[in-house]
């Protein structure tokens, strides 16, 4: 179980990685984000993308899945106030791996209520050695009792 009290400002926490099918692109984003170059591999050809992409929310959904599997299920995570600087910085495609990591920016424990911290970090998805997905986000966790 990892608290608040455990993460360390540095530190980096690999999260794993996950395949994204044709099939998850076109599903996911004819139900939330059905623009053509997400739905329709014909059109998106002729797109500036030059082929099919993922949605940059499902990029999103993938890159907390990781979170969660990696980090946050076997944490006293207590949820999130928000999170900045989302930045889709290239395209999802069919078959791309995604290797997801997690760096802790600062952990400060709350003034209000000492029985959490807040741990601001940088979640970021690669492919083929390049970042894709890249947000700080800001996360509460339980003190170690």
């Amino acid at each position: 179980m990892r608290y608040f009290d455990d993460f360390v400002p540095d530190e980096t926490i690999q999260l794993g990685q996950v395949r994204v099918s044709e099939a998850e692109i076109v599903e996911f984003a004819r139900r939330y984000d059905p623009q053509y170059f997400h739905v329709d591999a014909e059109r998106a050809s002729a797109s500036i993308y030059g082929g099919l992409i993922a949605s940059g929310w499902h990029t999103a959904a993938l890159c907390m899945r990781l979170l969660v599997d990696g980090v946050f299920a076997d944490s006293a995570a207590m949820g999130s106030p928000g999170l900045d600087e989302l930045r889709w910085l290239g395209p999802v495609r069919p078959d791309d791996v995604l290797v997801g990591r997690m760096t802790v920016l600062e952990a400060r424990p709350s003034r209000s209520k000492p029985d959490r911290g807040i741990v601001r970090f940088r979640a970021e998805l690669d492919q083929r050695g390049e970042t894709v997905l890249r947000f700080v986000a800001l996360g509460m966790f339980g003190r170690r009792p």
